[in-house]
């Protein structure tokens, strides 16, 4: 009888072939969820992915394409460069980046992820990607070659909600720092505060004062720092009054205010810079109301505290795309602008006795906005922006130099000065 051959595969069990079939897949790549008693003991599942602080750039192998088929790649590659290149300089930087990443349903990404996928397909670190940069990390990287932004989000992106350790999302918002502390506005504050207690306890014996706690202008601290327009020739005075303030509530309002705001942009911006814009909002506001009403009297921080307003909406313009919520916090300071002016406009036109300076306020914001466009950092620059850098400076600049000019060849324009 002759012998018939019989195949290995003929010859294998049923429990065999499967076990041959799932290593095959195993060395595949393809991971089947089967019990755990009937898994190979070869090869080992993969393990479950963990979260990752930091961005898995696993390279896939290049298959071998015809010209056409690669033609195409590039093709569509350069929609996908040129549609995310927003400023048109033929490259994308980390910004740019995080908004390609986004449009792929990955809405969630850290701004720090995102700058370490640059940065790894950065082969020339300039810090940006030109088009074939762009275009080798298409090919090489499967999350942008496969559209699996979903997948790459769920395994490597922390959740909506912040975990303990997350940096903040926002270019600007991570340039926030403690060194140098912000003491700038904090010290400001403390003289302010020593100038009005010198006057409270220069009054506190007085009869006639102490029903009006820090009310009187006429103290040591107030007599020699006040806005005098009868004694423009020291010009201290149009920097100095901002130390004097009329009653308490005056100045609890504009310590709150300063600080509150003066330490957020120092956090950014360091001291100097605050201090550039809160002297020339202060300075701006005694121009403004001498040569408005030159017998006017002057005193308290507003002009400062104004120019800190209108330096947030400066930065909030200068550094729009790097600010998280930049839309909300722009908001929130015109609707505070806005409702300010329109209360100050009606108690000004209802209260007669009302003798609060609004055009030290209005110069002050007005400085604020130009000194703050122009001192104020400005993380990635834009070629509007550089415009409109240029026309801030030269518009504070010519109003300065303008009441300058009135004030020292227009002196018959204010009151004769007094020199008792």
């Amino acid at each position: 009888m002759p012998v018939k051959s019989v195949s290995r595969q003929q010859s294998q069990t049923p429990a065999q072939q499967l076990q041959q079939q799932q290593q095959r897949d195993v060395e595949n790549g393809i991971y089947p969820n089967i019990p755990a008693e009937r898994r190979s003991p070869v090869r080992p599942l993969r393990p479950p992915t963990l979260r990752q602080d930091t961005v898995d750039m696993e390279e896939i192998p290049l298959n071998q394409v015809n010209v056409q088929q690669e033609s195409e790649d590039r093709q569509r590659m350069r929609e996908v460069f040129d549609k995310h290149d927003s400023d048109r300089d033929g490259l994308i930087n980390t910004h740019e980046l995080k908004g390609l990443i986004s449009d792929g349903y990955c809405r969630d990404i850290p701004a720090y992820i995102a700058e370490q996928i640059l940065r790894r397909s950065d082969t020339d670190n300039d810090g940006h990607l030109d088009f074939e940069e762009f275009y080798v990390m298409s090919q090489h990287h499967k999350w942008m070659m496969r559209n699996l932004l979903t997948r790459y989000c769920r395994y490597i992106v922390p959740p909506p909600k912040p975990l303990e350790g997350d940096e903040p999302d926002g270019a600007y918002e991570k340039q926030m720092s403690l060194c140098p502390p912000p003491l700038t506005m904090v010290i400001f504050s403390i003289i302010e505060i020593i100038m009005f207690l010198v006057d409270v306890i220069y009054f506190q014996d007085d009869p006639n004062h102490n029903q009006r706690l820090g009310e009187s202008t006429n103290g040591p601290a107030a007599t020699l720092f006040i806005y005098n327009p009868y004694k423009r020739y020291e010009a201290w005075r149009f920097v100095s009054y901002m130390f004097v303030h009329v009653g308490i509530t005056h100045l609890l309002m504009n310590l709150i205010i300063q600080i509150f705001l003066g330490i957020a942009l120092e956090l950014v911006h360091h001291w100097w810079r605050v201090a550039l814009v809160y002297l020339a909002g202060v300075l701006a506001g005694s121009m403004g109301t001498s040569l408005t009403s030159p017998r006017i009297f002057l005193a308290g921080a507003s002009g400062g505290v104004y120019a800190l307003i209108t330096a947030h909406i400066a930065t909030i313009i200068m550094n729009y795309s790097e600010m998280e919520y930049a839309i909300v916090q722009l908001l929130f300071f015109l609707v505070f602008c806005f409702t300010d002016l329109g209360t100050s406009v009606y108690r000004h036109l209802t209260d007669q006795h009302d003798q609060i300076g609004y055009v030290a306020h209005l110069s002050g914001a007005v400085a604020g906005l130009l000194v703050g466009i122009g001192v104020l950092r400005n993380l990635e620059v834009r070629s509007w922006e550089r415009v409109l850098w240029w026309i801030a400076v030269i518009f504070y600049f010519a109003l300065m130099t303008t009441g300058i000019i009135v004030h020292i060849f227009v002196p018959d324009y204010f009151p004769k000065p007094e020199y008792n």
